[in-house]
């Protein structure tokens, strides 16, 4: 009780630093929201400090910052849509991106004497001020005994308690969104934000991190589209993680549009492919691409770094999302609504050729346009409302996917204004598609078919065993199914059900049989 409460005050806390930045309502969009949401802005902004900065987007990021590292995360996803937001707004909301106020160079050192149990001199020749620092970490650069140049990433001092109490906050709004708004429980808030706690919890553990980016270096490897740096496993631990030094140019610099265009052209390339090859070829992607956490270097090569949130999609996931972007690729809508509803993600109360209609609606109109042609906000509601209108619930084993390929598609927006995702797609969807569709999927299909087959016939026997052994203890009279399989009752009556029994249990053998043998 006495949680739920201060996690309720701090919700309040919340609401009232957002007011005080003038970032509840902000008074520059107070013409474009409901009357309801113009008058609580209006009084909101009775109790707005004044001298605040002019840009709505910089009050924003102030506030997030005051508030605690979770809710920089959501200003950091929300920094990559320039496409949907206020270009304005998004200029001063981007410092959240790697401009976050450090914590003190003492509190770093004392972090790395309880981790290596020594002080860092004693491992390097040189450590820096913070080069730049994140909501959950801030990274020095140091030099080795070796003469190596390496970077070292920190968490901030008491990370864990404050993300946890960030976390119930955003878990009780979201709990009070479904209450008083019954129609936010098809779009599944609750299990947005849990999928969410899981993914942040684990950026915590800088160990973690460390063995994700190994995992990515394998697909960095054989793609060719990014770089990821080595790992100083030895000097690693659960607070600090020691990596290459990498220079270049972090995409959140403004320097980098500078570039020519078809300079930036290829980065956007780089970024949207290596990203979709991951997901589809691999079932594993960096799920925090936003442009600070990306660099290139003078040789034009993308470099990930910040490994924290790592997503996954199961084999299944995969084809269903290779499927859907290859289905908008070749206009098949009919395809894409069949692969929904066999995902069962559409009540089958509906038709698929209706929905396969609904999709041609959102399809066609974006189909080859470049970002300046398409807009995006037009698109979201209208995907917004065709959710609705076919019922159909948010999946959370999705929702990280989801929100890296927005953040991914708004990084290459920003690079290259006339951006064609569908186009930039298509090689890696293809190859998936001739992956999973073609020959080599279908033996792969087969052979797990077979695999399953086989774990099914050697669980057979102890099956029909067990099924052996409880009809004849319920024929005679040991057992009591009427009251559940489990109760057992003793009773000294023969039971006259015995040869129906024995006749049940042959049964059962003989369609276990029939359906192993059609497995096989």
């Amino acid at each position: 009780m006495m949680k739920r409460i201060s996690t309720f005050l701090r919700m309040l806390r919340t609401g009232w630093v957002l007011t005080r930045h003038d970032a509840l309502v902000p008074r520059e969009y107070a013409g474009v929201v409901p009357f309801p949401v113009k008058l609580l802005g209006g009084v909101s902004r009775i109790f707005a400090i004044r001298g605040r900065a002019t840009n709505p987007g910089e009050r924003f990021a102030n506030a997030l910052e005051k508030l605690g590292p979770a809710y920089i995360k959501f200003g950091q996803i929300l920094s990559t849509r320039g496409d949907m937001l206020d270009p304005v707004f998004v200029k001063g909301l981007s410092r959240l991106k790697d401009k976050v106020p450090p914590f003190p160079m003492a509190k770093a050192e004392e972090a790395l004497k309880a981790e290596w149990g020594v002080p860092w001199q004693e491992k390097m020749t040189s450590l820096s001020e913070p080069i730049a620092a994140a909501s959950v970490a801030q990274v020095h650069k140091g030099e080795l005994k070796t003469g190596e140049t390496v970077a070292v990433k920190i968490l901030r001092p008491n990370i864990q308690r404050r993300m946890r109490n960030d976390m119930d906050v955003l878990k009780m709004v979201s709990a009070l969104a479904e209450f008083f708004v019954p129609d936010s429980k098809r779009l599944g808030p609750k299990k947005f934000v849990e999928t969410a706690d899981r993914a942040v919890m684990l950026e915590l553990d800088l160990r973690l991190e460390a063995a994700a980016c190994s995992e990515l270096s394998e697909a960095a490897a054989d793609t060719g589209l990014y770089k990821v740096p080595d790992i100083h496993w030895s000097l690693g631990g659960k607070n600090v993680m020691v990596t290459q030094w990498i220079d270049g140019t972090a995409l959140s610099d403004d320097s980098i549009l500078s570039r020519p265009q078809t300079e930036r052209t290829e980065i956007a390339r780089k970024v949207m492919q290596s990203f979709l090859a991951c997901s589809f070829d691999y079932g594993v992607f960096h799920a925090d691409m936003h442009e600070g956490n990306m660099i290139v270097s003078d040789d034009g090569t993308l470099w990930l770094i910040d490994f924290g949130i790592l997503g996954r999609l199961a084999p299944k996931e995969q084809r269903f999302h290779a499927e859907i972007l290859y289905g908008f690729l070749m206009r098949d809508y009919q395809r894409i609504a069949e692969v929904h509803f066999e995902a069962g993600y559409v009540p089958a109360h509906h038709t698929i050729e209706d929905f396969a209609s609904a999709l041609r609606s959102v399809g066609e109109p974006i189909f080859g346009q470049t970002a300046e042609n398409v807009a995006m906000t037009k698109v979201l509601v209208q995907l917004f409302e065709i959710t609705e209108i076919f019922d159909m619930e948010m999946q959370p084993q999705l929702i990280m996917l989801q929100k890296t390929m927005m953040q991914t598609e708004g990084v290459c927006r920003r690079l290259d204004p006339n951006f064609d995702m569908w186009e930039i797609s298509r090689p890696i969807v293809e190859a998936s598609m001739r992956r999973e569709l073609g020959v080599e999927g279908r033996v792969n299909d087969l052979l797990t078919g077979l695999d399953k087959a086989r774990r099914t016939l050697e669980r057979l026997p102890d099956a029909t065993e067990n099924i052996a052994a409880l009809a004849k203890a319920w024929a005679d009279g040991e057992v009591d199914l009427s009251k559940g399989p489990l109760n057992t009752q003793t009773t000294t009556k023969p039971s006259p059900w015995k040869p129906i029994a024995y006749a049940g249990t042959g049964a059962v053998l003989a369609l276990g049989g029939v359906w192993a043998a059609t497995q096989l």
